[in-house]
């Protein structure tokens, strides 16, 4: 259950990052035109190939922003500037739409003809309200993913194919089930493949089915870009969205799936950029809800200077190496892959300084920075969750289990044109003793929920 300021909060909050994304985007392509600092495009190119660092510069292109956002949000008791939410990372390519949306769907079918449906037998029925309504519908999810296809389709005629490689095959089900979905309840024509299945000729890309050839007018890419060369048909995907022949979305923008975009909002020396760009207000909510994020540079700082706002021990740090010595109070930060990387998605590669003994933390320091010429890494400041507590089923015991656990909140926000709608948020508690919240066995997963308008 969200408070009604917490509901308020996350329905503004997509307008927000829709603008940080523009942001981000205008601020790689100055760079790379040698208007601001070049340094920026340097860092979000590192470690791309040459050919997707063209694609993702593509005059046509310029002004593709991804339609699905999805920031990682922890409830803290006490987030940076005294904010309660922290915002981990932002996603463009994320899993469990179908997920979150199957799961409203299930918990909104319990809170109806005022709870008259609720099953006794299986569900605590106190906790839900009929006063309580899921967020963004049952169908939210389903309705605001319609809404974004729609739009990235435009007047093109053909289907819609969500692409899901086999990095990604574990979503494969959620995705088949949305799909299923949309054509049922949205009237569109769409079906998840293999990226195997597409074919392509030179009038564009489709799939066979009983019916014979299917064109395709829009892909929705669910695949990482650090993956194409594992990705079946992937350059020639690409060559047809170059030829203008298929829409594709998320666009082939690695520079917009890069975690040290949060350490360029927090730059000193880009402040005037984001101010200007984003407006006070935006830029102080975002300054307030991203840590503060530093990327694992190794090229020598010179001696007068030190690395911006990174204080160990309330000392300035002059050398990243300083924080291999750090107590372990001193080392409450994370460490994690930036992007493009097979570890950079789904809580891998993730390293949590104060979890580790000194010899580790060192050892990941000095592995992060040796990567930086293919994959740079980002040193995050670390925040608590806030602790709250839930129950799930036990089926071998057939009982209710309390459980207490720190929650990461995920809403999905679809865009279409300038707005970016909250379609629902998915919640994902965890074991006290688990650093890194993520969707793993022992969590509990279930929708967010808010009082109706006039019931609060």
């Amino acid at each position: 259950m969200l408070s009604p300021e917490d509901l308020r909060f996350f329905e503004t909050l997509g307008t927000h990052l829709l603008a940080f994304y523009r942001g981000v985007n205008r601020l790689y392509l100055d760079s790379a035109r040698g208007t601001q600092p070049a340094w920026v495009a340097s860092y979000l190119d590192q470690g791309k190939p040459d050919s997707l660092v063209a694609a993702g510069r593509l005059t046509p292109w310029e002004d593709h922003l991804p339609a699905v956002i999805r920031p990682d949000i922890i409830p803290t008791d006490d987030g940076p500037n005294r904010h309660l939410m922290v915002m981990t990372e932002l996603d463009s390519v994320p899993g469990g739409i179908g997920l979150t949306g199957a799961l409203a769907e299930a918990y909104g079918k319990l809170l109806i003809d005022d709870g008259e449906s609720f099953p006794s037998s299986t569900l605590h029925a106190s906790r839900l309200t009929p006063h309580a309504e899921i967020v963004g519908g049952p169908d939210g999810m389903i309705r605001g993913f319609a809404a974004m296809l729609r739009h990235q389709q435009g007047d093109r005629r053909g289907a819609i194919a969500v692409v899901v490689s086999e990095e990604a095959k574990d979503y494969r089900p959620e995705m088949t089930w949305l799909a299923a979905r949309l054509r049922e309840h949205e009237e569109l024509d769409v079906v998840c493949l293999e990226p195997q299945d597409v074919r392509f000729a030179e009038e564009g890309l489709s799939w066979r089915d009983e019916s014979g050839e299917r064109p395709i007018a829009l892909l929705y890419r669910f695949f990482e870009l650090f993956d194409l060369p594992n990705v079946p048909k992937a350059e020639l995907i690409l060559y047809s969205a170059k030829q203008g022949r298929v829409a594709v979305t998320p666009p082939f923008k690695p520079a917009l799936e890069e975690k040290l975009a949060f350490a360029l909002l927090h730059h000193p020396s880009l402040a005037p950029f984001w101010r200007e760009e984003l407006g006070e207000d935006t830029f102080g909510l975002l300054a307030g809800l991203m840590p503060r994020t530093w990327t694992l540079d190794p090229s020598p700082v010179p001696p007068a200077a030190v690395i911006p706002e990174l204080r160990v021990g309330g000392k300035a740090v002059g050398d990243w190496r300083d924080l291999a010595s750090a107590s372990q109070k001193g080392r409450r930060f994370v460490v994690k892959p930036s992007g493009f990387s097979e570890l950079a998605w789904g809580s891998r590669g993730v390293s949590v300084g104060h979890d580790l003994p000194q010899s580790q933390w060192a050892a990941v320091l000095d592995q992060a920075l040796a990567s930086f010429a293919t994959t740079p890494y980002v040193l995050q400041e670390f925040h608590k969750g806030r602790q709250f507590h839930l129950t799930y089923e036990d089926r071998n015991r057939g009982d209710l289990v309390p459980m207490a656990g720190r929650a990461r909140l995920s809403p999905y926000y679809f865009v279409v044109g300038d707005r970016a709608e909250l379609g629902g948020i998915l919640a994902t508690v965890c074991p006290l003793d688990k650093k890194v919240i993520h969707g793993m066995r022992d969590a509990i997963m279930v929708p967010c929920a808010a009082l109706k308008i006039g019931d609060a």
